[in-house]
């Protein structure tokens, strides 16, 4: 695709990114097929390609509107159109391009500003966590809406105190700890009983997802160069000398976000090689799976019931992982049966968009559910199974049936051997 950048952009780091991104698509429609809201609203603008067309006229020197924001506002982000794009045409990258440019450019109205505010600075706030709770004790006394977006409290079970020369980070996550503390404990205890002792890096937080998806580029770096801070020490000692050998995500949203600090602060002279490092290190908690189920190998007791598995888009096609929890989690003699249809589509919950968006998202969630849970009762699951905190919420807040990580099923599986 030909573009000829307005001076404002041209010759910035942020204009020669999206120029390159742009030179690749050709336009040919395929991501279209594949892109969650152009099957819903069948609008060209609310596809891949639509939005690539908006974004380009920006950059061209085109004044953006309140529809040019709405409509990368529609995007979910799942990246499921780079799976798809047969030229590698980076989307992810553009449409963070874009909607940053835009931002600054289009004024929202108050009531929808606020909103991005609070979300912003709550989700990530160390409030966040008493605030949870208060919801949770109320949660019966709640609107409907607002339950969905409460989960019942859960114990999260001890943590293991044995050390172990393998070492890994874990990131806790920002809002992970306080809607569903178990993920992070029975991670903890899954790979303790491979062998492998999780560390917890004071003054780690936020992965900065959250704020950088809602287009504050800049608090969601600062988020970034507060967690490199954190783990330096940690990686810097080495795997040989007591430091550890990765840093384990277990909430694919947060992984696909650490996994791109290399090229996001890449222009930073002070953190782009420990960013890069960061990256290179970062391992979406399945890539750990080949020696965990080696290690587990007869000493688990899984349920015989079937379990319904609903990849991430975060883990399918931000991360590009499939097929890995499903190889290992049945080799330890799970069932996991993936939707009957459309497993590569979004669940609709996309970090905030289930709240900025909540008649698409809820919408998708339908879709996905009815995929998984398929039409005969006799059929049904015994509980969902995802990979990260938001999807789990998500779908939670339309079915009866649990949904959960698949890491907290493993770890009840080991626990019943004992």
């Amino acid at each position: 695709m030909q573009t000829a950048l307005a001076p404002e952009f041209a010759g910035t780091d942020a204009g020669r990114e999206a120029e390159a991104i742009l030179r690749k698509c050709v336009h040919c429609g395929f991501c279209t097929a594949t892109c969650p809201t152009y099957q819903l609203l069948g609008d060209e603008l609310d596809g891949p390609r639509g939005r690539i067309y908006l974004i380009k006229q920006v950059l061209e020197g085109e004044t953006p509107t309140r529809t040019t924001q709405l409509h990368l506002d529609r995007c979910l982000t799942c990246r499921n159109c780079e799976t798809t794009c047969p030229s590698g045409v980076r989307y992810g990258h553009l449409v963070d391009i874009g909607r940053q440019i835009v931002e600054a450019k289009v004024p929202r109205p108050p009531a929808e500003a606020r909103t991005r505010r609070l979300l912003k600075k709550g989700l990530t706030s160390p409030l966040f966590g008493p605030a949870m709770r208060l919801g949770q004790s109320v949660r019966g006394w709640l609107p409907v809406a607002l339950q969905a977006k409460v989960p019942e409290r859960r114990g999260a079970g001890a943590w293991p105190r044995r050390t172990h020369p393998r070492k890994v980070l874990l990131l806790e996550g920002c809002v992970q700890p306080a809607m569903a503390p178990n993920i992070n404990a029975a991670t903890a205890r899954v790979l303790d009983a491979a062998g492998i002792e999780c560390v917890l890096a004071r003054g780690q937080g936020c992965c900065g997802a959250v704020k950088f998806h809602l287009a504050d580029g800049a608090g969601g770096l600062a988020q970034m160069r507060a967690n490199i801070d954190a783990w330096w020490p940690h990686i810097e000692r080495g795997a040989a000398h007591g430091g550890v050998e990765a840093i384990v995500i277990n909430a694919s949203g947060c992984g696909a976000m650490v996994k791109d600090y290399g090229h996001l602060l890449r222009h930073e002279p002070r953190y782009a090689g420990r960013a890069e490092k960061v990256s290179a290190l970062a391992r979406d908690l399945s890539e750990l799976l080949p020696d965990i189920a080696a290690a587990l190998a007869g000493r688990v007791r899984p349920t015989a019931e079937v379990l319904a598995w609903h990849p991430p888009c975060t883990l399918q096609h931000g991360q590009q992982l499939r097929g890995g929890v499903e190889q290992h989690l049945g080799a330890l003699g799970f069932k996991l049966q993936p939707a009957a249809q459309e497993p590569h589509l979004c669940c609709g919950s996309a970090g905030t968009y289930s709240v900025l968006q909540p008649a698409l998202a809820t919408q998708l969630r339908d879709r996905k559910l009815g995929h998984l849970l398929g039409e005969r009762a006799a059929d049904r699951p015994a509980a969902v199974l995802s990979a990260n905190i938001g999807c789990i919420t998500h779908l939670q807040s339309g079915t009866e049936l649990p949904v959960r990580h698949w890491v907290e099923l493993l770890d009840e599986a080991l626990s019943a051997s004992k």
